[in-house]
């Protein structure tokens, strides 16, 4: 209610509502000067013509950057996301070509320092049977305290898990866990990848690629039996 105690009306207007006023009626943009400024433009003195004023340029300027920024963000998560799963399938073959289980840990490991850029890749297996060379061992019950129960992945730093990485451990600053389920009747591990940065794994990152890789060592690990 205005000061006259008039009831303002509120129009719901669609946008080619009003452009369609605007070709009707030609004159009332250009003679609203109010409306101009509030537009950022203004009235050329030659003739009924309606130059952008530094307000309208300046909304169209930040537009266009914003859409550039837009446009290298998505760039660069493209080139990114390719850049890792060239790498993902490099190590897949890197782990194919295992000879036996010391040697699929010591690949994991590499692969992690050489393709990834990270600390360490470890894998782990819990139980009081017998765990192979170069795998870390876990007490029963331990797979939880590490990665959490019931969890297939976790992403970032859980200090339960520095125990997986040995001399190691104090460099780590972020980790990315997969459990792993191998043989028959299963045995519980994990295949872990340690970074010294503590945002290069993050909650809120996608652990697709680790996954994958965490079947890989799977099968791969099931070309030998573990004698118990």
């Amino acid at each position: 209610m205005d000061a006259s105690g008039a009831t303002a009306e509120t129009l719901d207007l669609e946008p080619e509502e009003v452009r369609s006023f605007l070709f009707q009626n030609p004159d009332f943009l250009h003679q609203d000067t109010e409306l101009l400024g509030e537009l950022g433009l203004r009235r050329v003195t030659v003739g009924n013509v309606i130059e952008f004023g530094p307000v309208a340029l300046a909304r169209v300027h930040e537009a266009h950057r914003l859409e550039s920024r837009a446009r290298q963000t998505l760039e660069a998560t493209a080139q990114a996301n390719f850049a890792a799963q060239a790498q993902t399938h490099g190590a897949v073959v890197d782990l194919l070509d295992a000879r036996n289980h010391a040697d699929l840990a010591h690949r994991v490991d590499e692969l992690a320092q050489a393709r990834f850029g990270l600390a360490a890749g470890v894998i782990g297996l819990e139980g009081p049977d017998r765990t192979p060379a170069g795998w870390r061992t876990l007490a029963e019950g331990g797979l939880d305290l590490v990665i959490g129960h019931d969890r297939i992945t976790r992403m970032g730093f859980q200090p339960t898990a520095l125990g997986l990485f040995g001399q190691r451990a104090p460099q780590i600053a972020s980790m990315a866990m997969v459990r792993l389920a191998i043989w028959q009747p299963a045995r519980v591990g994990i295949l872990a990848f340690g970074s010294t940065d503590p945002e290069g794994f993050t909650p809120d990152m996608g652990s697709e690629l680790v996954a994958f890789l965490a079947r890989v060592v799977e099968r791969t690990a099931e070309r030998w039996p573990v004698m118990p």
